[in-house]
């Protein structure tokens, strides 16, 4: 079992008065989160809350850029060309790179929220197109994506890849996460076992199939309305199992 992670959650995912997500709590505990920039999810002055929130914390900042739907909150798929879905991506982390610059902090990854990153799952012009922009951007940026295949494709693009992992979602036989349109509560334990087993490298189906997958970062959502209780069984047990927990580098 591996004994070094990085444990990440989404934050930044409020909208003016409306409140969503744990941010503080869940920054106390996680070494990286991804901050909505505006599409999803989030607004200017949201993202500079997170953003001192992550800087006082320690925590590492990365861009979470979705798609341009904040009815749908970014979990609804859209027809893009690659282009244009690379185009959506440097226009968000523009703006986080703007805001964390101003704040005397830094972005070090991007990872693709919702219904944006599952569309790069299932269309490798998609992940190829935000890959190689994020690359041009700024080739030290990590950017994040899904253990497998996707990973894989971008690594082999040159990118500096952070294979993902997920905690608290489940995974279909083709090892792709299924996204849920409204996070519910879950079992705190059974999400921390799932954690545990991605650190074994392995993670069990929705259909009991057993799958290899080797991850360098584990996530889990914010918006989730346990989010907190489910943050603090998978630390409690990676501390007792000596699992040391650090920003991917």
């Amino acid at each position: 079992m591996q004994t070094l992670v990085d444990l990440n959650a989404d934050a930044g995912e409020s909208l003016g008065r409306w409140k969503l997500g744990h941010d503080a709590d869940l920054m106390a505990h996680v070494t990286s989160v991804n901050v909505a920039c505006g599409f999803h999810a989030s607004d200017p002055v949201t993202m500079r809350e997170s953003v001192r929130t992550a800087a006082r914390t320690g925590t590492a900042i990365g861009a979470h850029p979705g798609l341009p739907d904040l009815v749908g909150f970014g979990r609804r798929r859209m027809a893009l060309r690659p282009d244009e879905a690379a185009q959506i991506v440097l226009y968000q982390v523009g703006a986080l790179q703007a805001t964390a610059r101003a704040e005397g902090a830094e972005v070090v990854h991007v990872k693709p929220h919702g219904a944006l990153y599952g569309m790069a799952l299932t269309d490798d012009a998609i992940t190829t197109a935000i890959t190689e922009a994020v690359m041009r951007l700024d080739p030290d940026l990590r950017i994040f994506w899904l253990a497998g295949p996707t990973a894989d494709l971008a690594s082999s693009l040159g990118a500096r890849v952070v294979r993902e992992g997920f905690a608290d979602l489940e995974y279909d036989d083709d090892g792709r996460i299924i996204v849920e349109p409204d996070p519910q509560a879950k079992d705190p334990e059974a999400v921390a076992q799932q954690a545990v087993d991605l650190l074994e490298g392995h993670v069990t189906s929705n259909s009991g199939t057993r799958l290899d997958v080797e991850v360098d970062t584990i996530c889990l959502h914010g918006d989730r309305p346990n989010a907190v209780d489910v943050c603090q069984a998978i630390v409690r047990r990676f501390d007792e199992l000596g699992v040391e927990r650090r920003p991917p580098r």
